[in-house]
Parts: C-alpha cells; sequence; structure tokens
C-alpha cells in the first residue's frame, strides 16, 4: 500500500488522516514519524513530498523523500512564508538568475525538461505565478529572452551562487519596490474607506428627507 504525504521536513506531526490509514493496519505510528522525520532533516521549514510504502502483512514500511515542491524551493531563496495572493500587483521577492538555475538544478530529475535552459524557463514561470521578480524583471518578460540566449553563459556553467555585490543590488531595487507597493496599498485603502464612508451617509440623508414628509390629513 503507498500512502502519499505532503509533510514539514523534520517536524511531521502525528494526525487524524494517517492514524486512520495506518491504524487498522497495526502500524507503529511513532516509528513513522521518527523515520519520516529523519529522512526529511535535510529540508527543514519546507514543505515535502513523502510516500510510505507499507508492507500490512508484516507491518514493515519504508520512506521516499521526494524534492520540494518549485513554490516551496523558491520560498526558501527568498526566505519567505508565503508567496503573493495579486501576482500582478504585488511582488514578493527578486531573485538572481543563480537562484533560479539552482533550483532548476535540484528539480531537474522531476520536471519534463530535457535540458537546464527548458527546466529554467519553468522554474521563471512558476516565478510569475507566485509575484516573483527574476534580475529585476517581472518574470513572464524573460521567456523569449531566454529562448533568445540570454543567460546562456550562466546556464551552460551552470552558475548558482549569486554575487555579492549582484545581492545588494538585487536587494535595493526590490526594496524601492516594497515602498512603491506600500504606497499604492495605502491608497487603495484610503479610496475604499472613502466610497464606504460615503454609502453609509446616503441613507443617512434619505432618513432626514423622509421625516420632512407628513402623510395627507383627512378630510
Amino acid at each position: 500500500m503507498i500512502v502519499k504525504l505532503l509533510v514539514e521536513g523534520g517536524k511531521m506531526q502525528p494526525g487524524p488522516a494517517l492514524s486512520q490509514k495506518l491504524g487498522p493496519m497495526g502500524i507503529n505510528m511513532g516509528e513513522v514519524l521518527t523515520k519520516v522525520n529523519e529522512a526529511t532533516a535535510n529540508f527543514k521549514g519546507l514543505k515535502v513530498p513523502v510516500e510510505l510504502d507499507v508492507n500490512s502483512t508484516t507491518k514493515e514500511f519504508s520512506v521516499k523523500v521526494f524534492s520540494p515542491p518549485v513554490s516551496e524551493l523558491l520560498k526558501k531563496e527568498l526566505g519567505i512564508a508565503k508567496a503573493s495572493g495579486t501576482q500582478h500587483k504585488q511582488y514578493v521577492g527578486n531573485l538572481s538568475i543563480e537562484q533560479i538555475i539552482s533550483v532548476a538544478k535540484t528539480k531537474f530529475p522531476n520536471l519534463l525538461c530535457n535540458d537546464l535552459k527548458t527546466a529554467v524557463k519553468t522554474i521563471i514561470g512558476t516565478c510569475a505565478s507566485l509575484g516573483i521578480l527574476v534580475e529585476n524583471q517581472r518574470a513572464t518578460e524573460w521567456g523569449h529572452q531566454i529562448a533568445g540566449g540570454k543567460f546562456a553563459k550562466e546556464i551552460a556553467e551552470e552558475r548558482t551562487e549569486t554575487p555579492e555585490d549582484k545581492k545588494k543590488k538585487l536587494a535595493e531595487y526590490f526594496e524601492t519596490i516594497q515602498k512603491e507597493q506600500e504606497l499604492v496599498i495605502k491608497q487603495e485603502t484610503a479610496a475604499k474607506e472613502a466610497a464606504e464612508s460615503a454609502k453609509k451617509e446616503v441613507p443617512g440623508e434619505a432618513k432626514v428627507e423622509e421625516k420632512k414628509v407628513e402623510p395627507a390629513k383627512k378630510k
């Protein structure tokens, strides 16, 4: 029996869903938790796909760990807990091409890609859906450029280390973007509050006018 799980690396906790699957077979839950946490210890802070191959007859099981989803690896590169919920309006980070290549190399065995260049384009595609900039640009702008040879040298050399001066420049640029985003959010919030306030005033005015209208007297 194969049981598929998505657990936090090194911190799997007991839960009713897993107990319902393994409990009736007499599998030792404590042993399962220990082995899964040991197998995923190198992925702390990440959600990791895990498969348990359970033999209901012998009560034995094996643990197979897969590399984390692309989204989890990208969030780890940025040091963030969640991505943007409005990716076209709010960005959550600014990655270098070296960081993209690093994630692409990690996920390459699990991707349907023939080469690293294609894998890089796939990872950048995920950046677009998560609200992540790549080299100071929207991720959607890189597909055709990479196809045309952009970053060919970095990809061919499989560079995964970002120079410190480049990291600094990327961080400075993103800091500017964050300030602009915060200003837009404040303006939108103020406009929304003003609109809601205006809506509340209209019924009040209508009530005042209604009070002025007196019913006709019967003759």
